[in-house]
């Protein structure tokens, strides 16, 4: 099974949204089968075969997640961010101000599904580049 610094290291590498498409060979390549990330203050699960599960630590201080959210101002936010043109730290922030609660990562389905605070779908796209 895979170790928190494993994943630490495949996360190290990322820049911006144009990195994403690496980040998720390198989680396949590891064992990740799903991770889910929280907006509040980004700690992550990471998920493998047989219920195995990681947590990682908070990495940043805690973001207000928005009551309501936009969905379209979000998707404006999530285009910048895979054009390379925002980090993370920024695109975490958009995404409190839009209301995204977290994202999933499924790479069986190979998704990316965006939730609210109510646990709604606010999209869900297709990992891109793999």
């Amino acid at each position: 099974m895979f170790t928190l610094k494993q994943i630490e290291d495949a996360n190290s590498k990322v820049k911006s949204g144009a990195d994403f498409p690496k980040l998720v060979r390198d989680l396949i390549s590891i064992g990740v089968i799903a991770n889910d990330v929280y907006v509040s203050d980004g700690h992550a699960d990471y998920f493998g075969e047989d219920d195995f599960r990681v947590t990682t630590a908070a990495n940043y201080p805690v973001l207000e997640i928005a009551d309501t959210s936009d969905g379209e101002k979000f998707r404006e936010y999530l285009k910048i961010h895979q054009e390379g043109k925002t980090d993370y730290p920024t695109f975490c922030r958009h995404s409190a101000e839009t209301g995204v609660e977290k994202w999933r990562l499924d790479f069986a389905k190979m998704t990316c599904t965006y939730f609210d605070r109510s646990n709604n779908v606010l999209l869900v796209e297709k990992i891109p580049g793999i």
